[in-house]
């Protein structure tokens, strides 16, 4: 065997236990539509308190209105939903070309990882809901989404790590400019994603 088979060795080596010990079936398509339903959703959820017609911004409605909350639930539940979705057709669509499965090793603790944060956030955002606190809303979910997405890119691509970094800063940025957490969200989960999903989609993909 000379040094060039050698070589040729290592590598396949090197890429069979990457694929065993790294999730790579998530697609970077599915993070582009991720922060197109982001971006949707914040568009009805402007128009929903905001409407059409407003002059200088001022809103139609208010965010304590019980109409109001219940209307802005429901479409942050759709994205949601929409997303998770997606998330995990794409990833089974491309882990059967590639003669992968989603459900390993990895992708549990990937889970594992991401629910803690996940989990924790989205339940100090309700309590901060039934506090009336609905400034501290879009900071809380950005920054524990950071979180989730920092301790999950151990098991995935290096990009989620940066993608997450960037939600933390975001979600601190949203908590010194509080009445500016629609664009953040905007922000976070529209362009970020959008930007992220294009950048492994070329790298990867």
């Amino acid at each position: 065997m000379n040094q060039q088979d050698l070589i040729k060795e290592i590598g396949n080596i090197r890429s069979l236990m990457e694929r065993s010990s790294k999730v790579l079936s998530i697609s970077g398509l599915s993070g582009v539509l991720i922060g197109i339903y982001a971006l949707v959703g914040a568009a009805a959820a402007y128009y929903m308190v905001y409407g059409f017609d407003s002059q200088f911004a001022y809103r139609d409605h208010y965010v304590t209105e019980p109409a109001i909350i219940r209307n802005l639930f429901w479409i942050a539940l759709t994205v949601l939903l929409a997303s998770l979705t997606t998330g995990l057709w794409m990833a089974r669509r491309k882990a059967n070309k590639a003669g992968q499965v989603v459900w390993n090793a990895s992708s549990k603790a990937m889970l594992l990882a991401m629910a803690i944060p996940l989990i924790t956030g989205g339940l100090l955002a309700l309590i901060f809901l039934s506090k009336g606190l609905f400034g501290l809303i879009a900071s809380t979910l950005l920054i524990f989404y950071g979180l989730a997405l920092t301790s999950a890119s151990v098991y995935t691509f290096k990009e989620v790590r940066w993608l997450g970094l960037l939600e933390i800063v975001l979600g601190l940025l949203a908590l010194l400019l509080p009445g500016y957490g629609l664009w953040f969200w905007v922000l976070g989960f529209g362009v970020l994603h959008i930007i992220y999903g294009f950048i492994v989609h070329k790298k990867y993909e």
